[in-house]
């Protein structure tokens, strides 16, 4: 099967297009034939591997020390289960699915940048939505997942006035549809070229982090989401983290290490199955373009998700 590898850390040059063996799946698996997989910020460093000492060293212990141990990197599946293992029950063969290859810091799985996949059915697959495309389904888990687990550090009541920086991103998306959801009056932190998009999603508010003394338009918030972590800071982004109600609390995606229990990733079908949360793409490119995708998402102002099909 196609396939693209990382032969070593570094730069894009080091994804290269190759044919290897094609799964088989175990007792427990299924096998699905990838129709789209999703490039994300999480791909990115790992392919790149340039942090701090301290924390590549880390790293390389989790992921391989020189190359990714195993070298096709990608965690996020949409596709169709061609084969199952003897005891899959909760799937059949011609069923269309989407999944994640995270369940824990200990528990994932890479491999989704290629034509074929195994995954154990009780990981976080399930059954695609309908309402969904292949490429809709690619764009869920990661943005879904991470943002799923900021909120689930926050009480949200109906009317809590929610900061989120870093709205227009992959999980800065989903943020501002979850926090919605949970009845919250959200305020999105992004460029002006962006607006429009966050506020179809929702938002109540709009701060753009561009312009001169921006800070000067926040208000007070029970919770102000950091979306994108420790990447990107800036006079607005450390002003925010003060702009609380008493007992308000800030939250970074980059606090600890973020959770993906199945519990959450079947609420992310249930809500995008009901049409109350949708993904956000913004370039799709075949596999073969994979360089170019890594780029883009490397310049750090992808709107959603950057998306590749197989």
């Amino acid at each position: 099967m196609k396939a693209i590898e990382c032969l070593k850390y570094g730069e894009v040059e080091n994804l290269v297009l190759s044919n290897v063996e094609k799964p088989t799946p175990k007792d427990n698996e299924v096998l699905i034939r990838i129709q789209a997989t999703s490039v994300t910020t999480s791909d990115v460093l790992i392919r790149k591997m340039n942090e701090p000492l301290i924390t590549r060293c880390i790293l390389q212990l989790i992921f391989g020390f020189g190359r990714p141990r195993n070298p096709i990197l990608g965690m996020v599946t949409a596709g169709i289960v061609e084969a199952k293992g003897k005891n899959v029950s909760l799937f059949e063969i011609g069923d269309e699915v989407f999944g994640y290859g995270s369940m824990s810091a200990t528990k994932r799985r890479f491999g989704s940048y290629a034509e074929y996949i195994c995954l154990p059915e009780e990981w976080n697959l399930a059954l695609k939505p309908k309402n969904l495309s292949f490429e809709e389904a690619a764009a869920l888990p990661y943005g879904g997942l991470l943002a799923s687990h900021v909120l689930k550090k926050t009480s949200i009541n109906t009317g809590d006035k929610v900061l989120i920086y870093g709205a227009s991103g992959s999980i800065g998306t989903m943020a501002i549809q979850l926090a919605k959801h949970m009845g919250a009056h959200v305020t999105s932190v992004c460029s002006q070229k962006n607006f429009q998009l966050v506020t179809s999603l929702g938002s109540d508010k709009v701060i753009d982090y561009t312009i001169e003394n921006a800070e000067k338009h926040l208000k007070t918030y029970k919770y102000v989401i950091d979306a994108v972590g420790n990447s990107k800071s800036s006079i607005l982004k450390e002003k925010s983290k003060k702009a609380l109600t008493p007992n308000g609390k800030y939250i970074s995606i980059d606090d600890g290490v973020p959770l993906t229990p199945k519990e959450a990733f079947l609420n992310l079908q249930i809500l995008a199955k009901q049409e109350k949360i949708r993904p956000i793409i913004d370039r799709i490119y075949p596999l073969e373009k994979i360089a170019e995708a890594h780029k883009y998402v490397e310049l750090g102002h992808k709107r959603g998700n950057v998306i590749l099909t197989i």
